[in-house]
């Protein structure tokens, strides 16, 4: 288009800037400027393209006749972070002053301690074990702070972050999925999704919300631009939504709708996490919900995060990829007010390393507000699954197929997983 303006005669030139940048003041004179030097009328051209915007960018506001007319991307309304904040994140110790960890000794929770203790950040660690916590964690560093706490009570937790004071943020890590083949599925979906029960119910539905009730009257968390952060970051689960899908959108998108977990969802454990994450987003505090695909230790990590919205990712990730994700939040306010799912690819080569920073790619998507916590519209979902789909581990890429109990690496070499064949399998569980 550029070359084409070039070769164009002067009025013809002067058409196309009248007509695409309608704010320009004194154009006679500039029609002037422009008959002796045509680098004035290339400026005023540059100035003009760089007023659009495509529908995956971030937000602009153009002022006209005294109004304010907001241009919004396909998936959100979060303005962009300025360039000087994207490109100088101040430490993580100036933005948050001590954060609570609730599953601080689980297999991802230890690694979001770490990461945050080599960040010079307080940890208020929430354990049900202080002499398990004492042994994993390291009890002489000054920034940690071991509590023996009852996620299953309401009391408990709020009288933790009482306790400790200054306290401006939590990370609930007591929760996620495990494909890994050296725990039993019992210990998987004990573990993970906190089926640990009481009278009062599962610590998710309790402790879960407590935390964002505790944190909800504190001072708000912002960036160094202003910029709302979270205070609480939960770790949830892709696939929470999937059995309440229709029949319909189950065959449309079987690709994640058929995966074990999802198939057989023992105790509906999957609708115990969907609830709680409905508790998290009504209690009043800012708020960002992560569900991570299959956490599989064997899988590399350092790894590209791949975000989606929709419930629709089937794949792996690195727990230690999901801990960074998970302390990396506390300084994206891109996230804020936010329910997404998250993926990692292989950085094959050295092709496709970790961006520096998450928040251009979750400033794309929706915020829980303008979509219920249900995500896009189901077009752009279907869209989405296409593509997700296309990035499954494995050679037949065929998440459906899969056993419970079954690697994607067994399926390519047509081996039976350790539960027997797809369709015959049990998860090994019965009602304590």
């Amino acid at each position: 288009m550029l070359i084409l303006i070039l070769l164009s005669p002067l009025p013809t030139i002067l058409q196309l800037v009248r007509g695409s940048f309608h704010h320009i003041i004194l154009l006679s004179h500039l029609e002037t400027k422009i008959m002796t030097n045509k680098r004035l009328a290339l400026l005023a051209i540059a100035t003009t393209l760089s007023y659009t915007t495509s529908a995956f960018q971030a937000p602009i506001h153009i002022t006209t006749g005294g109004t304010s007319a907001r241009t919004k991307s396909l998936f959100s309304s979060v303005p962009q972070r300025s360039t000087d904040e994207a490109s100088s994140t101040p430490p993580l110790s100036s933005l948050v002053k001590r954060v609570a960890v609730a599953g601080a000794t689980g297999r991802t929770g230890k690694f979001v301690v770490q990461q945050l203790l080599d960040q010079n950040v307080q940890v208020l660690a929430l354990v049900r074990d202080v002499d398990k916590a004492s042994n994993m964690l390291d009890p002489t560093n000054e920034l940690l702070t071991i509590r023996q706490t009852d996620l299953g009570s309401e009391s408990d937790v709020i009288a933790a972050l009482s306790d400790a004071k200054q306290c401006d943020a939590a990370i609930w890590a007591a929760t996620g999925f495990s494909d890994a083949p050296d725990q039993t599925i019992l210990d998987q979906l004990k573990a993970v999704f906190g089926l640990a029960t009481n009278a009062r119910g599962t610590i998710d539905a309790v402790g879960l919300p407590a935390l964002g009730e505790g944190l909800a009257n504190t001072p708000q968390r912002t960036s160094e631009g202003g910029a709302v952060l979270p205070k609480v970051i939960m770790l949830s689960s892709a696939g929470v939504t999937r059995p309440d899908w229709t029949e319909e959108k189950k065959l449309a998108l079987e690709g994640c709708a058929g995966i074990p977990i999802v198939r057989l969802n023992p105790f509906g454990i999957l609708g115990v996490k969907a609830e709680s994450e409905e508790k998290l987003r009504n209690c009043g505090v800012d708020y960002t919900i992560f569900r991570p695909c299959g956490l599989n230790d064997n899988w590399s990590p350092n790894q590209r995060p791949i975000f989606s919205q929709g419930d629709i990712a089937v794949g792996r990730i690195n727990r230690q990829d999901v801990a960074k994700i998970l302390v990396d939040l506390l300084t994206t306010p891109e996230a804020t007010g936010k329910t997404f799912e998250g993926i990692s690819i292989a950085n094959s080569e050295g092709y496709y390393p970790p961006s520096p920073s998450i928040g251009p790619a979750l400033e794309r998507l929706a915020l829980d507000s303008e979509t219920g916590g249900k995500g896009p519209s189901e077009e752009v979902v279907r869209a989405t699954y296409a593509v997700m789909q296309q990035l499954l581990p494995g050679e037949k890429q065929d998440a459906a197929g899969l056993a419970m109990g079954q690697t994607y690496e067994q399926l390519d070499k047509d081996e039976e997983g350790r539960l027997g064949v797809r369709g015959t399998e049990e998860a090994p569980i019965r009602s304590t």
